[in-house]
C-alpha cells in the first residue's frame, strides 16, 4: 500500500471506515493507521467522523503515468524513451543524474508528487506541498558542446508560458529562470522555478538535466510560511488539470529539446522579451555579494540580459547573479 493508493480510495468524496480501507487496500487496521497519520504529516487534510470514518477534505488529482503518455501528441511521443512517476524523492534531478550513470537517461521524464531535497538556482531549496505542483525533470544528450545550451533555460520559460496562457494565465518571465505571476493586488509571485544542470564536454558529448517546479495548487496555510510572494496555476485557472498541464508541456518541451542544438536560443528570443518581466523598470544586480542598480533591457540571442549602468551598456551572462526589481 501507498500513500496514492490510500488518496484514490478518500477521494471520492465518501466516508471509508478503517476497517473498509484495510479490506480495499490488503493490509491490516495498523497499517492503515500508520498511513492516515502519513497523510497528517505531510499535510493533506482529512476529515473524520467517528462511526463513518475518513475522508479527504478536497480531492487531490494524483499524476498518472498511462494518462500522460497517451495524451502526447505525434510530435513529442517518439522523443520520449521512458516516463517515470514517483510519489517521493530526494530531487528528480538527481534521480535523472544517476539514469545517466548507468547508462540510461536521455528522452527519460521522472515527475515527483514531491521532493524532500528540491532545490533551485545558487542551492536554494525549493519546498512544495505533496501533489500541489508539477515537479519534472527531462534528461537529455546533445553532441555540440555546452555553448550549443546557451539561453535554454530562458526558451523552457517562454514554452511554460505559452501552454498556461491557452487556458487564461498571463505569466512574466524573470531572468534567467523564473516564472512569474501577477496576483490581485499587483505583486508579482514566484510561480515556476527552472534549474539546467550540465555535465560533460565542454566543446563535445554532454548531458543535460532540466528540472522544472510549478505551483499549481497552494493551500494559503502553506503559502504563510514562504519567505516571499508566491502564486500558483490555480490563482487563475482554477480547473486546470495537473495531467493535463504535464501532457500540453511536454508536448512544447520535448520538440524544443530535439530541435535546441540546432536552432539556438535566437529562436525564442522574441518571445521572451515580450514576456519580460521587468523590461524598463529599475533592478537591483546581485552578484559576488555585491549589489548594484540598472535599468533592465532585453535579452539577446545567446540568453544574455542587457542593462544600462551609469549610462552604459552591460550584459550579463548566466551564472550567480540574481536581478531584482528595485521597490
Amino acid at each position: 500500500m501507498t500513500i496514492g493508493d490510500l488518496i484514490r480510495l478518500l477521494s471520492d468524496g465518501e466516508f471509508h471506515s478503517g476497517e473498509q480501507l484495510g479490506e480495499r487496500l490488503g493490509v491490516s487496521r495498523a497499517a492503515v493507521w500508520k498511513q492516515l497519520r502519513k497523510l497528517e504529516s505531510l499535510g493533506i487534510p482529512m476529515e473524520a467522523v467517528k462511526g463513518q470514518g475518513y475522508r479527504l477534505v478536497e480531492r487531490l488529482e494524483l499524476l498518472e503515468g498511462g494518462i500522460i503518455v497517451a495524451g502526447l501528441s505525434r510530435q513529442a511521443r517518439p522523443h520520449l524513451t521512458r516516463l517515470f512517476v514517483e510519489e517521493s524523492l530526494p530531487s528528480s534531478n538527481a534521480f535523472l543524474r544517476e539514469r545517466f550513470s548507468q547508462g540510461a537517461g536521455h528522452g527519460e521524464i521522472c515527475l515527483v508528487e514531491q521532493q524532500s531535497e528540491g532545490r533551485g538556482r545558487r542551492g536554494r531549496p525549493w519546498v512544495t506541498p505533496w501533489g500541489r505542483t508539477l515537479m519534472l525533470s527531462i534528461g537529455w544528450r546533445v553532441e555540440a558542446g555546452v555553448a550549443s545550451l546557451e539561453g535554454l533555460s530562458l526558451a523552457l520559460g517562454v514554452a511554460l508560458a505559452r501552454v498556461l496562457e491557452r487556458h487564461g494565465v498571463r505569466p512574466r518571465l524573470k531572468w534567467p529562470n523564473d516564472v512569474l505571476l501577477e496576483g490581485d493586488d499587483g505583486a508579482l509571485g514566484k510561480l515556476a522555478g527552472i534549474l539546467v544542470e550540465i555535465s560533460g564536454d565542454a566543446a563535445g558529448p554532454c548531458e543535460v538535466v532540466l528540472g522544472m517546479g510549478i505551483n499549481v495548487d497552494l493551500p494559503a496555510a502553506f503559502r504563510e510560511g514562504i519567505d516571499q510572494a508566491v502564486a500558483a496555476v490555480h490563482d487563475q485557472a482554477p480547473g486546470l488539470s495537473r495531467n493535463a498541464l504535464a501532457v500540453e508541456l511536454l508536448d512544447e518541451l520535448l520538440p524544443l529539446l530535439a530541435g535546441f542544438e540546432q536552432q539556438g536560443f535566437s529562436a525564442w528570443r522574441d518571445d521572451w522579451n515580450a514576456r519580460h518581466a521587468f523590461a524598463g523598470c529599475e533592478v537591483e544586480i546581485l552578484q559576488r555579494g555585491t549589489r548594484e542598480s540598472a535599468t533592465a533591457g532585453d535579452v539577446d540571442d545567446a540568453g544574455h540580459l542587457w542593462v544600462r549602468q551609469d549610462g552604459r551598456p552591460v550584459r550579463l551572462a548566466g551564472g550567480e547573479i540574481s536581478v531584482r526589481r528595485r521597490a
